[in-house]
């Protein structure tokens, strides 16, 4: 699986590894990447994700992983949490 955040999208920045003797060779900086279970009250299931540890804090601040895909634009959201935010939607409807 690659290194990307499936609920934000957020993947590796590029920049340089600098030597005591200032030689740079490129390097990538990776999001600290967790396995976590998120618990879905609307589809009363768990749902097993990959995410930032900067994504985990969100969205327990937006009050779980249906209010967190509910607030936020499909804009913003990769295939597999607009995937999510779907059926959650159609739960509720």
């Amino acid at each position: 699986m690659s290194m990307k955040c499936q609920l934000t999208g957020k993947t590796y920045l590029g920049g340089n590894k600098v030597s005591h003797a200032k030689n740079r060779t490129k390097r990538r900086f990776f999001p600290n990447l967790q396995n976590i279970s998120f618990i879905s009250e609307i589809l009363g299931r768990k749902i097993q994700l990959k995410v930032a540890t900067s994504t985990i804090r969100t969205v327990e601040k937006k009050g779980g992983l249906d209010e967190f895909l509910k607030s936020t634009p499909n804009s913003k959201l990769p295939n597999k949490a607009k995937k999510l935010k779907k059926i959650i939607i159609s739960k509720l409807n």
